[in-house]
């Protein structure tokens, strides 16, 4: 056998231990989880994660994810909660205690405290008979029947099992809150889906001075010379209270040109095509780029309530906003 068929067969045999270590979890879920369900849910403080060593990698990521759906969270070191730390720890709030063996000295050490301040204290633990998990107000078992490591010593599986179990909390609470895209955008503001979910158009939008216009009286001549300064590829048509009567685009150019029409003698008016495409300024960006798709065109112009101009967008401004 091969060098590169023997890292292929330990990779896969690593991935199929750990998914068997998950599907195992799904099998044996059971009231323990609804239980922890409920303690979050009532929380009035937040949710505080505690875990050494890999545990607390675990630990750090679940706090992430619970504080990005919809439950405050945050991770404290044990090590350091014994030094001045556990002053985070307040009435109102829940504990998460994450450990493998159940027996973590730096967790069992200040579990009285936690007790003592009458918190309740969630457990995931690999032994449901250990310290930690018969302390605890709810154990959830996270045992698994082998590590995926060939020595079975470095924690592989049962870290996979407790992050999923996490997740699984979080997204089970996600739902029990109706915690939406918009809500998890707010905690996203820099990520594309914050992006997508809270720039309006009136916050990319082209306005005043820098938006396209001319008179449907306007020679095509002029209607040129105004997308050409606006660089936008495109110009509106108002009347005398700037209501948007027609549209003038790069690609009615074209067919002008195809159609012969003399650009110094005919009106914007005789060649423009009518009506228009618009969207308000308070629809979302993301709605811009739906209707851009849908009707296959490159540019929108926005429009008040009483079809007046107010605005002008094109596909280049979405993408600089990182909407596309």
């Amino acid at each position: 056998m091969s060098e590169d068929q023997k890292l292929l067969d330990l990779g896969t045999a690593v991935l199929r231990t750990e998914a068997e270590a998950v599907q195992q979890l799904a099998d044996r879920l059971n009231g323990d989880f609804t239980a922890a369900c409920h303690h979050l849910l009532s929380c009035k403080g937040r949710v505080v994660i505690v875990g050494m060593g890999k545990s607390g990698h675990i630990g750090n990521k679940i706090a992430a994810t619970l504080a990005s759906t919809g439950t405050p969270s945050f991770f404290v070191h044990p090590g350091e909660a014994s030094h001045g730390d556990l002053g985070m720890i307040i009435p109102g709030d829940v504990v998460i205690a994450l450990s493998n063996s159940g027996e973590t000295g730096e967790i069992t050490a200040i579990l009285p405290l936690i007790k003592r301040m009458g918190v309740p204290l969630i457990s995931l633990t690999g032994n449901p008979r250990s310290t930690l998990a018969t302390e605890a107000d709810v154990n959830i078992d996270v045992s698994v029947a082998k590590e995926a490591c060939p020595l079975g010593l470095a924690p592989t599986a049962s870290t996979t099992a407790a992050l999923a179990m996490g997740d699984a909390l979080a997204v089970a609470l996600l739902e029990a809150r109706g915690f939406t895209a918009e809500d998890f955008a707010m905690s996203h503001p820099g990520g594309s889906l914050g992006r997508r979910l809270l720039l309006h158009v009136r916050d990319i939008m082209h306005k005043g001075d820098t938006t396209p216009r001319v008179r449907s009286d306007a020679s095509l001549r002029d209607a040129l010379m105004e997308m050409t300064a606006k660089g936008l590829g495109m110009t509106a048509v108002v009347d005398e209270d700037d209501r948007i009567i027609g549209i003038y685009t790069d690609g009615d150019l074209r067919r002008s040109l195809d159609q012969g029409v003399d650009v110094h003698s005919a009106t914007v008016a005789e060649v423009m095509t009518a009506g228009s495409i618009t969207i308000t300024p308070d629809r979302l960006a993301a709605e811009a780029v739906q209707l851009m798709d849908e009707k296959k065109i490159n540019a929108l112009l926005v429009a008040d309530d009483a079809h007046r101009l107010v605005g002008a967008l094109n596909m280049h401004d979405l993408l600089r906003a990182g909407v596309v």
